[in-house]
């Protein structure tokens, strides 16, 4: 029976404070962005993301939406990245769903600056890393 990775991957999530988020740019080659953790996940399928409207990332994400979400545990060397979609959201309920205290240090005008914006990513597939080998899988 093959192994199930849902549950080793959300372990990475919820335990990792950083996260990597990949983008294609407008000549095809990938760029990565070390952001805080998402600040919100739906186990391994969605995972929100705050930034700034005015970000490369956002530019690109608006113009090309396939991307990668990374995570990795540098204690025991395990990994898993996943392919999909980030669509950015400008969606008033949306942005205060996941708004935090402290935010207001990158967005000066609050909850509804213009410059706040959020990445939903939703996963299509990963690809989990350990013990010297990488398995990937579909993410239902």
């Amino acid at each position: 029976m093959a192994r199930d990775y849902t549950i080793a991957a959300l372990g990475l999530v919820e335990k990792s404070a950083k996260s990597f988020i990949g983008s294609v740019d407008d000549e095809g080659y990938p760029n990565v962005k070390v952001m805080l953790s998402p600040r919100e996940h739906k186990g391994i399928k969605e995972f929100y993301f705050s930034t700034n409207t005015s970000s490369l990332r956002t530019r690109q994400y608006l113009k090309n939406p396939k991307a990668c979400v990374y995570f990795f545990d540098g204690r025991f060397f395990r990994a898993v990245m996943f392919k999909g979609k980030m669509e950015v959201l400008f969606d008033q309920e949306v942005k205060e769903r996941i708004w935090r205290d402290g935010d207001n240090l990158y967005y000066k005008l609050g909850v509804t600056d213009p410059d706040y914006c959020v990445l939903h990513f939703i996963s299509e597939s990963g690809r989990f890393y350990e013990n010297f080998s990488s398995t990937d899988f579909k993410v239902r």
